[in-house]
C-alpha cells in the first residue's frame, strides 16, 4: 500500500500495479498572474476638451458634447499634464480584467472622434415581397416605418437628440441619419 492507498482502490492506465499513479503527483496548475499596476495613457486631441468627475467622462469639441459612466469598472481615471492626457489605471488585476482597460482608452478615443467629426449614414429600404413605406414626422425628428414584412403595426423611430433623418432626393428608397 503507498501513500494514496492501495493500489487495487485505485485502478488507472497511468501507472503500473505498484507504483501510484502519475498524475496524482503533479503539482496543481498555479493560480494566475495578478499584476501589480497597469496603467495606459491617451492623448487629447486639439480643440477637445475632457472633464473627468468619479468616473464619468465628459468630451466637448465643435460638434457637440458626448458623456460616458464607466462607474461599473475597476477603474482609476485622471487627467495629466494639465489636462493633454487621459490616464488609465488598475491596480492588482488578472491578465482578463487588464483587458478592459484598454477598452475604455477605445471608448474614449471613440468618444473623441464623435465630437470632432460629423458622421452621416446613408441607409436603404431593402424588401422582398411587402413593399416598406417609410414617412419622416415631426420635421425630421422621427421616421415612421409601414407595412414591414407585411405588418399592420407601424413602427415609429425617436430620433436621439442632435440627429435628423431626411430621404434621399436621388435613390428610391433610401434614408439618410445626420
Amino acid at each position: 500500500s503507498s501513500q494514496f492507498g492501495s493500489s487495487r482502490s485505485h485502478a488507472c492506465s497511468f501507472g503500473g500495479s505498484h507504483t501510484p499513479c502519475r498524475h496524482l503527483l503533479r503539482p496543481f496548475p498555479a493560480p494566475a498572474m495578478k499584476t501589480l499596476v497597469q496603467e495606459e495613457s491617451l492623448k487629447v486631441p486639439k480643440g477637445v476638451k475632457i472633464t473627468i468627475k468619479a468616473k464619468m467622462v465628459e468630451v466637448t469639441g465643435k460638434h457637440g458634447t458626448l458623456k460616458r459612466d464607466f462607474k461599473h469598472l475597476p477603474i482609476e481615471l485622471y487627467l495629466a499634464h494639465s489636462g493633454h492626457e487621459v490616464r488609465a489605471k488598475m491596480y492588482f488585476a488578472k491578465s482578463k480584467q487588464l483587458s478592459m482597460l484598454r477598452s475604455v482608452c477605445s471608448h474614449i478615443n471613440n468618444l473623441f472622434d464623435g465630437v470632432q467629426k460629423k458622421f452621416e449614414y446613408k441607409m436603404r429600404l431593402v424588401y422582398a415581397h411587402f413593399p416598406i413605406n417609410a414617412t419622416i414626422t415631426n420635421g425630421g425628428k422621427s421616421l415612421e416605418i409601414r407595412n414591414f414584412l407585411g405588418e399592420k403595426r407601424v413602427r415609429t423611430i425617436n430620433m436621439l437628440e442632435g440627429v435628423k433623418v431626411e430621404k434621399s432626393t436621388g435613390t428610391k428608397d433610401e434614408i439618410i441619419i445626420t
